[in-house]
C-alpha cells in the first residue's frame, strides 16, 4: 500500500474515534484485583472504573483526521 492509502486509513480512524468520543463522552471497564489468597481460596475485588473523554480530545481527533485526509488527497 502507498503512503496516501495509509494516511487515509489513519485519517478515517481518527475521525471515527473523535465522533465516538463526542457521542459517548465516557466509557466504563471492570478492573479485577486479587486481594488475598488463603490456601485454595482466592478473594478478589472487582472495581468499576470510568474514563471521561474530554470534549477537546474528540474535536482534536476529528480535526487531525480531517487534516490528514486533506493532506492525503493532495497530489505530489
Amino acid at each position: 500500500m502507498t503512503w496516501a492509502t495509509w494516511t487515509r486509513i489513519l485519517a478515517f480512524a481518527l475521525i471515527v474515534a473523535g465522533v465516538l468520543g463526542l457521542a459517548y463522552r465516557s466509557f466504563t471497564y471492570t478492573k479485577e484485583t486479587r486481594t488475598a489468597k488463603l490456601g485454595p481460596m482466592e478473594f478478589s475485588v472487582k472495581e468499576k472504573e470510568t474514563v471521561n473523554i474530554p470534549l477537546w480530545a474528540g474535536v482534536a481527533a476529528i480535526a487531525a483526521g480531517s487534516g490528514l485526509l486533506l493532506l492525503a488527497g493532495r497530489k505530489r
